[in-house]
């Protein structure tokens, strides 16, 4: 029998993985509820903002989780470069081995809702940042910022296009020309 306790992870786990492959408005109260078998006033008394601060939340835990495995990634990598190389190769293969469902954990919230909600907004502005700012620090150089954004806006653009295409072509496509940028840059 599951602790009462555990509810509230559940949700949140429930909730970052229903949002993450259908999106925000495409995932109902109901069906929230249901992948937990939990009763519906429990979502609001774990989440008195409701489905909004449910989301919000398990953004932001989302975020936090794939924010952990770019660091885990990037620190036994032997230099930030194959790191980069190897999160576009788990990214391509978690891609591949969810049959194309699960592509970022933030953009299919970011774009179905972050402009009905701030908080949800907030929470996935956070999460790209925070994604930005473990890739800057590991360049450590005086353009970390913008190859930052570089790294982070061609892994999300080959992501969405793997996903749309249902071929991770595009995002495999994309290491090779980033190891050249940034050894050209880091040089």
């Amino acid at each position: 029998m599951v602790r009462r306790t555990d509810t509230r992870q559940r949700m949140l786990d429930s909730a970052a993985d229903l949002f993450h492959q259908q999106g925000y408005h495409a995932t109902g109260l109901n069906q929230l509820v249901a992948a937990v078998g939990a009763p519906k006033g429990s979502l609001y008394f774990h989440f008195p903002g409701g489905k909004e601060q449910l989301a919000a939340e398990a953004i932001r835990q989302s975020a936090d989780r794939l924010c952990d495995q770019l660091r885990t990634i990037a620190a036994n990598a032997p230099d930030i470069v194959t790191g980069i190389e190897n999160v576009v190769d788990a990214l391509a293969t978690s891609l591949e081995e969810s049959d194309f469902q699960r592509g970022c954990p933030l953009a299919t919230v970011a774009l179905d809702a972050s402009g009905d909600s701030e908080a949800i907004r907030q929470a996935c502005a956070d999460g790209y940042k925070s994604w930005h700012t473990v890739i800057a620090d590991a360049l450590d150089t005086d353009k970390a910022d913008q190859l930052a954004t570089v790294v982070l806006a061609a892994i999300e653009g080959g992501l969405l296009l793997a996903k749309t295409l249902h071929d991770t072509a595009p995002l495999r496509a994309i290491a090779p020309h980033l190891r050249v940028t940034l050894e050209r840059e880091l040089s």
